[in-house]
């Protein structure tokens, strides 16, 4: 029995594209690419969009959303109408007086560390210094989770978001050994395959740097993952995910329908979360209208032969490629043209 797709349950809402980091993985390209941020009062009014949808929460990524001036009102105008709302940060702008901002919007706070040391992580998130700044942001949290707990107060839920790749998958272990101890109030370590989408689906990325079905394996076996739940402190949630459902293989979307709805900075809403190619804009369409033409554009006989032929990260690239070529307007396929080509000089 397919699941109803009548509305999205999940949001995920990339406010900017502006970011202070240069990842070399980034899906959407950010802090390469004008930030297409809207103003403060278009944001209050894509809110009040999204609030009229009423799906369970809202995400708040980017780019780098705290970097966004009036973001904690926005997330705040979304919480009050009931909707959980959650953030993804790389934790380079999170100051104490940050921190405490965040703590009292967001129900749920996630650090994306893509190393468990400097070397590594600063490699992959393309600036030196950002390995430090997560460690400091987890630190802020941890003591506002700390004095919380002591005062009985609302918990604060943070925790970790790890895309794997073969650069860091030999250091997953030392997340659980290394650093989550150093945050004992720290809830979640989430380890999760980064996918084919945007730089990462460069030609050569995902043959250099993106997991095979052997790694992959691994990743997700239930041998594996024990080990890593029993290295980590017992209070730790650690979960392992190839994020195979981001694909939408055809069967799968079928069977279960699909739960995310990704808008980008300017309100544009995508058919496909990891996908180029939108199907309007919430400022000026109605939700129910750009959801309808999301869910048609996933049994479009194109896409549907597209992945259907995908059996590994290097097909699922190509099939990425070939859909961002299909549906990308002219501004998404200059700017496809003009990512540089992997392996870049300095490798991960």
């Amino acid at each position: 029995m397919s699941a109803p797709v009548n509305k999205p349950t999940d949001i995920i809402w990339d406010v900017t594209y502006a970011c202070p980091l240069r990842c070399v993985h980034c899906y959407s390209e950010s802090g390469r690419r004008p930030a297409r941020q809207l103003s403060h009062g278009d944001m209050l009014r894509l809110a009040d969009a999204i609030i009229a949808m009423r799906p369970d929460s809202v995400e708040f990524a980017g780019g780098e959303p705290l970097v966004v001036k009036g973001i904690h009102e926005v997330a705040g105008h979304i919480g009050r109408a009931g909707i959980a709302v959650n953030l993804y940060t790389g934790g380079w702008t999170l100051t104490p007086e940050a921190a405490e901002e965040a703590a009292q919007v967001f129900q749920r706070i996630t650090v994306s560390i893509d190393g468990a040391d400097a070397e590594v992580h600063d490699r992959v998130r393309g600036r030196a210094g950002s390995f430090d700044r997560t460690m400091n942001a987890l630190a802020l949290l941890d003591a506002i989770a700390a004095r919380r707990a002591a005062e009985g107060g609302t918990p604060l839920i943070f925790g970790i978001d790890c895309s794997v790749l073969r650069s860091n998958f030999h250091q997953l272990a030392e997340f659980c050994t290394d650093i989550a101890p150093r945050f004992p109030r720290m809830r979640f370590l989430n380890l999760a395959a980064a996918v084919p989408a945007g730089l990462a689906g460069r030609p050569g990325f995902a043959e250099t740097e993106l997991l095979d079905n052997k790694e992959l394996g691994t990743l997700t076996g239930k041998e594996y993952t024990e080990r890593l739940r029993s290295l980590a402190p017992a209070s730790l949630a650690v979960t392992t995910s190839d994020n195979f459902i981001l694909m939408m293989h055809p069967g799968f979307v079928a069977s279960h329908g699909f739960p995310l709805m990704q808008i980008e900075p300017d309100g544009e809403v995508r058919a496909m979360p990891i996908y180029e190619g939108c199907v309007g804009n919430l400022l000026t369409e109605a939700p129910e209208v750009l959801w309808r033409r999301a869910v048609e554009r996933w049994s479009d006989p194109f896409v549907v032969e597209t992945l259907s032929q995908v059996r590994s990260m290097t097909d699922w690239a190509e099939a990425v490629r070939r859909i961002d070529r299909r549906f990308g307007s002219p501004e998404v396929l200059a700017r496809i043209d003009r990512r540089p080509l992997w392996p870049a000089a300095q490798p991960v």
